[in-house]
């Protein structure tokens, strides 16, 4: 098939959601994967995992495979309902034209469950490719991470689409990867053999640590914007928290009743959530392990019979960039977004069987992975952070909990500012 994916647009864009108005995120746009003859499409066609690049510049999507495709953000106008590209459109983006990025597809040979971007820009990766791959423009680089069924990494440089390591030492699926938002070019890695892998690509690759102790496979690992801790899920209801420091065990945080696959900091590193199979997503303080909330996950149409007890267990959470709301993706078929201080959803979308999700760094959309290989786009709050919300954020991006507790300020403020108030 020479067209490699279709997109559909579903819905007419309407004016994006206010923090006010709560109105059910519109689908944009739907990427379909094409269908080569020579596949069995009824199998190995998940998109496990769908990654926006940190500027905003491009749209990583596993369709299914072993292909990644890699598409330039903003979507082609035709594609993206009138009255919204705009609004999403990151200002680092020109016009197209001669030059602009074009669609890459990225043939990983393998199933690809995990994807992770490299920060950008990336300097010192510039001296390192060029050096290594005089094949590479001399440019700085914007990496690509894939974690594949066999246990390998590929590395690939997004803006040529070349690739450039294969990081080997698992001996299962990757099933995630996360590189620390510092630009340092340090990547984790989260495997079904059990451990997490530290890899230095500023060292052509070399793998500086192993992370044991999980007992089951180790689904999600998120590295916290302040590159001082690294969250991991297992197929076990206790998570583990590291130091990114000295790589070792800060602590264990119990309270869900069955699997924890999914895991997220917040933007200025003060909240973790983790989401599980026990149909919760709990909310904690990563630096005193206190448990501060738990957002329940209840079915809006009950079954008649009992015969799906676990139709709303959870498969991902992730938090908005500004760091006022979740989504969250279930078993029960709904998207769902949550206001950060609220105890139910402001908002559902209906999708079958999704498995991801993630937001678009700039706000406004949530993109969803699903069982068949596609890819959806909706609408998500676009607000305007209170001056409250604001200062919070940029305290808590450099204090601690037991830094702000210890201020000589009123209770009220510090209770505000560890987020206690809800």
């Amino acid at each position: 098939a020479t067209e490699s994916c279709q997109a559909t647009v579903l819905k007419k864009g309407k004016s994006p959601p206010t923090e006010e108005a709560h109105e059910e995120p519109l689908l944009l746009a739907e990427l379909k994967p094409g269908r080569p003859h020579q596949f069995d499409w009824k199998s190995s066609c998940e998109t496990w995992s769908v990654a926006f690049s940190p500027d905003g510049s491009w749209f990583a999507w596993s369709q299914g495979h072993c292909i990644v495709k890699l598409i330039p953000w903003p979507l082609e106008e035709q594609f993206i309902p009138k009255g919204f590209e705009a609004k999403s459109r990151s200002s680092k983006n020109e016009t197209k034209g001669r030059g602009s990025p074009k669609e890459k597809t990225l043939d990983c040979g393998q199933i690809v469950w995990g994807l992770a971007f490299s920060p950008w820009p990336s300097p010192p990766s510039k001296k390192l490719w060029a050096r290594h791959h005089p094949q590479v423009p001399d440019v700085s680089c914007l990496i690509l991470a894939t974690g594949l069924n066999d246990g390998q990494i590929k590395i690939w440089e997004v803006q040529t689409g070349l690739l450039l390591l294969n990081l080997s030492g698992h001996q299962d699926v990757v099933r995630d990867l996360s590189f620390t938002p510092s630009g340092s070019l340090i990547l984790v890695s989260a495997s079904r053999d059990k451990t997490l892998r530290i890899w230095d690509l500023n060292k052509h690759g070399k793998q500086i640590q192993v992370l044991s102790g999980h007992l089951q496979w180790v689904y999600c690992c998120s590295i916290s914007p302040d590159c001082s801790m690294l969250c991991s899920a297992a197929g076990e209801k206790s998570v583990f928290l590291w130091s990114m420091r000295s790589y070792t065990l800060i602590r264990k945080l119990e309270g869900h009743q069955s699997s924890v696959v999914s895991c997220d900091f917040s933007p200025d590193s003060a909240l973790l959530v983790t989401a599980s199979y026990d149909t919760n997503v709990i909310m904690w303080d990563p630096y005193t392990g206190e448990r501060l909330r738990s957002l329940h996950h209840t079915q809006l149409n009950p079954p008649m019979d009992d015969s799906d007890v676990h139709i709303s267990s959870l498969r991902s959470v992730c938090f908005s960039p500004e760091g006022l709301y979740l989504a969250t993706v279930a078993d029960d078929r709904l998207l769902r977004i949550w206001a950060l201080e609220l105890k139910t959803p402001i908002a559902y979308a209906p999708m079958t069987n999704g498995l991801c999700c993630t937001f678009f760094p700039h706000g406004g959309v949530i993109a969803t992975g699903t069982r068949d290989g596609h890819v959806q786009f909706w609408t998500a709050p676009r607000v305007l952070s209170s001056l409250k919300h604001l200062c919070r954020k940029a305290l808590r991006s450099f204090l601690t909990t037991y830094q702000v507790l210890a201020l000589p300020i009123p209770k009220k403020m510090k209770e505000f500012l560890t987020y206690r108030t809800f």
